[in-house]
């Protein structure tokens, strides 16, 4: 969407390289404050990210408590190459936006070099469809939650890239969607893209496809945890697949991830998909409560 400007509104003059900083409350800013202070924020992201010049490396503070409804698509287009959009507060209060209204909602991520942090998304309307669109290249998400508000929701793909999404990087995300009704497909659904990492906290939901996918266009992929952090990735489908890699794209999965899959069947092997990638142990899971996860049984290398 066009970012609106005030042309009478107070702005401050910065000079290259050096990076301005931004408040943004929907409590009780106003998009004709200048933003330059918790006190005088503007009211939108969207709107502070039009006031940001490319590669500044400017600051965007969402206050505790801020919120936003997404209602259409590109809504909000993160559009300025370099900025750093950081969310206060913990919990509760941290700034949420929540897509409503349309199914095709959508926050889309355009320009490089994009800092996200502390955010967490809401879905709150059945059958949307990818309502966090990944399109441009070192886009780094960092403790962001995703989550189905309600269990008559479902998202088919929460996040969906392109094969511009070079390096893009998921850290300690969390993906919610246990409480979901049936129809999702996947928490990411990866198109292309060279040397994407995703690091998640916990995945949870009804999967038709996988927790994570990497399909359509070959690319480079790294699914980890942490000794720390140890990944939980669910899901609650009959189909039992945690990841789906496509099977020329290259890459590794592991360490330190725990899986717990739907059925207790012979589905240990299957859980993990990618032909072309490295997997690393501990690779843990389990298919059955009351039990404990045993190592993923894939081929192990050998001392030919």
């Amino acid at each position: 969407m066009a970012h609106s400007r005030n042309p009478n509104q107070l702005t401050r003059t910065v000079p290259n390289g050096i990076s301005r900083t931004l408040f943004v409350s929907s409590s009780d800013g106003k998009d004709t404050n200048t933003g330059l202070y918790p006190w005088d924020s503007l009211a939108t992201l969207d709107y502070a990210i039009g006031k940001c010049t490319a590669n500044e490396h400017s600051f965007i503070y969402l206050m505790p408590n801020h919120t936003e409804s997404i209602s259409s698509a590109s809504d909000i287009t993160v559009d300025i190459a370099g900025v750093n959009i950081i969310g206060l507060g913990w919990g509760a209060s941290r700034p949420t936006f929540t897509f409503d209204t349309a199914t095709t909602a959508t926050i889309l991520f355009t320009a490089a070099n994009v800092y996200l942090e502390n955010v967490l998304f809401v879905n709150g309307i059945d059958n949307l469809t990818s309502p966090i669109g990944i399109q441009a290249s070192d886009i780094t998400f960092n403790n962001v939650e995703t989550r189905d508000n309600d269990s008559n929701y479902h998202c088919d793909d929460f996040i969906l890239t392109t094969d511009a999404a070079d390096r893009f990087k998921l850290l300690n995300w969390i993906h919610r969607a246990n409480g979901g009704k049936t129809g999702a497909q996947t928490a990411i659904s990866i198109v292309g893209g060279e040397d994407i990492e995703i690091q998640p906290l916990g995945i949870d939901g009804d999967f038709a496809t996988a927790c994570i996918e990497q399909a359509t266009t070959a690319g480079s992929i790294h699914i980890y945890g942490s000794a720390d952090f140890p990944a939980y990735l669910r899901t609650r489908n009959s189909a039992d697949v945690i990841t789906a890699i496509k099977s020329d794209t290259k890459g590794s999965q592991g360490p330190f991830l725990n899986a717990r899959l739907n059925d207790h069947a012979a589905n240990i092997t299957e859980a993990f998909v990618g032909a072309d990638c490295e997997f690393f142990q501990p690779i843990y899971i389990v298919n059955n409560d009351g039990e404990v996860g045993m190592e993923t049984n894939i081929t192990a290398s050998t001392d030919a």
